[in-house]
């Protein structure tokens, strides 16, 4: 698994820490859109080569999944208020990124060789559930179930996550245990970024191309 600490969803994974490099490299030019977006392109283009400034053992989870599922040891909190606007704005960036491909993707999606996968509605059901249910938990938001899968109840329920997270970095709320914001918000922007990608990937009113499947 690698990931750029600075760019929350620029994150991929792979079977060895150097195909996760080449990997994360080669996806350069498709998470440049969520930079322009939150308007960022500039520092984004003049970021140069990607260095490793962190070599961890991750969790269980990361063997298994694919997946980072604790902070490195680059993010800390409480973040002052320059850091968390810049990484409150790159998820509003992702969420904007998911939102535009689910809605010009195909309803079905390409199969995998053996005919399975999700289609489009239920990959943005998963994305959005796993997000407003499993995810906010942490910072003890509390949406009913299927709550945010109505347009205005994901604008809602957005919108309040972003303020639990600032109040959350103010000193408000109950601590989480493994976890912390930094890395809260950079997981919710690859979960995002990664099944954005995953959808286009499998449009079937798209080329195909070549990827790396989704990692969640």
């Amino acid at each position: 698994m690698a990931f750029a600490v600075d760019w929350p969803g620029w994150c991929r994974g792979a079977k060895t820490p150097e195909l996760a490099l080449e990997l994360l490299e080669s996806y350069r030019e498709r998470y440049r859109p969520v930079a322009v977006a939150a308007r960022m392109a500039d520092e984004f283009d003049a970021a140069g080569s990607l260095d490793v400034v962190e070599d961890r053992v991750g969790p269980g989870s990361t063997d298994f999944w694919g997946i980072s599922f604790a902070p490195c040891g680059l993010e800390h909190e409480p973040m002052d208020d320059t850091e968390i606007d810049r990484k409150i704005g790159l998820l509003r960036a992702c969420w904007e990124f998911f939102d535009a491909a689910a809605a010009r993707v195909s309803a079905d999606m390409r199969k995998g060789p053996r005919g399975g996968g999700r289609d489009r509605d239920q990959i943005i059901r998963h994305t959005i559930r796993t997000e407003s249910e499993d995810f906010a938990k942490r910072l003890g938001l509390r949406v009913p179930e299927g709550g945010a899968l109505t347009p205005k109840g994901l604008r809602d329920y957005r919108e309040t996550y972003v303020a639990t997270m600032r109040a959350y970095n103010a000193g408000e709320g109950k601590r989480m245990r493994s976890w912390n914001l930094p890395f809260l918000i950079r997981h919710s922007a690859f979960h995002a970024m990664d099944h954005a990608w995953e959808m286009e990937d499998k449009d079937l009113t798209a080329p195909k191309v070549a990827s790396s499947g989704s990692n969640g």
